[in-house]
């Protein structure tokens, strides 16, 4: 018989006393943790200080409106431009005082997958210079980095380097199980909101609403399928007038799926999260994403939902025409 190594063995024994502790009890109500990435602004390069400050009030508002926990990850490359750093500040500023916690996304929001580690790991230092300073003003830690595009390296080796020095600087690295590319109808959202073109704007928010529904279907249904049950979720949002104007909408949505809102801090108390992780993968992905390859059950082809083909369109004629984030 053939001998299992001890990393192996590792993963197969963690998995299975936890997946047989939830196999004796009831599915555990679900739980999200909302975050939030590329503050002050996904699309902050062609906004004005103004409207970006507007968009984050809105966005921060509607959060503790609802007394929901949240987490933004800022990239501090976007607080940089000419005669309106302390105003996109104030935009960060605007979570903090609100009692919302910031983590690091990076600088220029570089991919590991595409740059030197070394050039990698010093945009993530530049990346945490007042973002720190705002949660030190506010007695507050900052605790956790999130990696653009969730690209984790090229090769375990920088993986594994990677994850060193986060930890070194004091970083836990934010998952993330849900995404329903928010991002993506949100390009096609703000070209519809600049040319006051409404009925396409609820024409996005509803194709969006729907896919975002099939996506948590999607993920849930394959943690079941991979566990037995469902851990605690990390939600993938993104900083754009599309969560200002409708994070309502989503919310309800949430709510209608059976979830209760938790902090990032209690999500990551989910024994899920204590799982080895050696997957290697030229795309982002979710955890779940990688912990179905390391059960070597990844998905068959077409099984994951799709964007609707006219805003696949629409993205790609805005794409020919501009660089989009």
């Amino acid at each position: 018989m053939k001998r299992m190594s001890g990393l192996r063995a590792a993963v197969v024994c963690a998995m299975g006393v936890w997946m047989c502790g939830a196999a004796f009890g009831q599915q555990a109500a679900r739980r999200v943790a909302i975050t939030f990435d590329d503050l002050p602004g996904t699309n902050s390069a062609t906004m004005n200080a103004a409207d970006i400050v507007a968009m984050n009030t809105e966005l921060v508002g509607d959060l503790s409106a609802a007394k929901i926990p949240a987490i933004g990850f800022v990239n501090e490359q976007r607080l940089y431009h000419f005669g309106e750093v302390d105003e996109r500040i104030h935009a960060l500023d605007l979570w903090v005082d609100a009692g919302f916690d910031l983590g690091n996304h990076s600088f220029s929001h570089a991919s590991l997958n595409h740059v030197p580690l070394a050039d990698w790991e010093l945009d993530v230092e530049r990346g945490e210079t007042v973002t720190r300073m705002l949660m030190d003003e506010h007695h507050k830690k900052l605790t956790y980095f999130r990696y653009p595009y969730l690209d984790m390296g090229p090769d375990l080796d920088t993986m594994r380097k990677a994850e060193e020095f986060l930890a070194e600087r004091g970083y836990r690295i934010a998952p993330v199980t849900l995404d329903a590319w928010d991002w993506y109808f949100a390009q096609v959202y703000d070209d519809a909101r600049s040319r006051k073109d409404t009925a396409l704007e609820q024409r996005v928010v509803a194709s969006w609403l729907d896919h975002s529904a099939a996506m948590f279907d999607y993920y849930e249904k394959k943690s079941r399928a991979l566990f037995g049950h469902e851990p605690a979720e990390v939600l993938l949002a993104h900083d754009t007038w599309l969560e200002a104007e409708h994070l309502p909408d989503l919310i309800a949505l949430l709510r209608k799926q059976g979830y209760t809102f938790i902090s990032l801090d209690e999500a990551l108390e989910d024994q899920a999260y204590a799982l080895p992780d050696t997957y290697v993968s030229d795309v982002g992905l979710t955890s779940i994403d990688h912990w179905a390859v390391m059960r070597r059950q990844p998905e068959a082809a077409g099984v994951k939902p799709e964007i609707d083909e006219w805003v696949q369109e629409k993205y790609k004629a805005l794409a020919a025409t501009k660089t989009l984030p």
